[in-house]
C-alpha cells in the first residue's frame, strides 16, 4: 500500500500560518479500521490517498441546514454516488472568505457531472451571519450549520482549530484528499475529475 503525501513544513503550525489557515492543531492524519479517522500530520498540509483501497469512509454527516435549521442534510444520503468536496468554514474565518469563490466555481462546473460542494459552517453561534455571507456570494451549494460541532463530530478527530479545510471524497465517500489550508479550484480540479473517472457504487 502506497499514501502519497505532501509535506509543506516541519510543523503543522508554521505550514498553515504561512500558508492562510485561521488557526491550527495538533492532531495526525491516520486510517481507523472501518472509517477515516483524523489525527495529524507533522507539517503535511496536502494528504492524497491512493490507490482507493488505501481509502476509508467516513461515518455519517448529518445536521441542519444553514439556511433552513428545520431540513436536515444527510451528506451521505443526499449526495449518494457523488463526489464530494467537503469544505468547512466559518464566516469569521479570511481565508474562508477568500476560498468561496473558487468552491462555488468548482460547484458551477462539476455540479452537473456529479461532483458537489458541501460545506460545515463551524464556530459561528450567530446563525445570521454566515446566512449573510452565503446570501452575499451568492453560494449555491449546501452547508451544515454546525455551532456546537455536532456533524463534524463524525469525522473522529477533525481538527477544528484548523479553518479552512477541505477533505475530497470519492463516489463511495472515501476520504480521497485532505487540504489543510485556503484552496484554489485549480488545486482541486485533477483530483476531482480523477475521481469522477473512477468507477464505485454509492455507499
Amino acid at each position: 500500500m502506497r499514501t502519497t503525501r505532501i509535506a509543506l513544513g516541519a510543523l503543522l503550525m508554521a505550514a498553515v500560518l504561512t500558508t492562510g489557515a485561521c488557526a491550527t492543531g495538533d492532531d495526525a492524519v491516520i486510517a481507523g479500521p472501518e472509517t477515516f479517522e483524523f489525527i495529524s500530520p507533522d507539517g503535511q498540509v496536502e494528504i492524497y490517498y491512493d490507490p482507493p483501497a488505501e481509502r476509508k469512509p467516513i461515518a455519517d454527516i448529518v445536521g441542519p441546514d444553514l439556511l433552513d435549521p428545520d431540513t436536515t442534510l444527510n451528506l451521505q444520503e443526499d449526495h449518494a454516488g457523488e463526489v464530494v468536496v467537503l469544505n468547512t468554514w466559518g464566516q469569521w474565518c479570511g481565508p474562508c472568505r477568500a476560498e468561496v469563490d473558487d468552491l462555488q466555481r468548482i460547484q458551477d462546473e462539476y455540479g452537473p457531472q456529479g461532483a458537489t460542494v458541501f460545506g460545515i459552517n463551524l464556530r459561528d453561534p450567530n446563525r445570521q451571519k454566515p446566512v449573510d455571507f452565503v446570501t452575499d456570494n451568492n453560494v449555491t451549494y449546501p452547508s451544515i450549520w454546525d455551532p456546537s460541532n455536532a456533524a463534524v463530530g463524525a469525522l473522529r478527530g477533525f481538527p477544528t482549530s484548523v479553518v479552512p479545510t477541505t477533505l475530497i471524497l470519492d463516489k463511495q465517500h472515501r476520504v480521497a484528499a485532505v487540504f489543510l489550508v485556503e484552496i484554489t479550484d485549480d488545486k482541486l480540479t485533477d483530483t476531482i475529475e480523477k475521481l469522477l473517472a473512477e468507477g464505485g457504487e454509492p455507499v
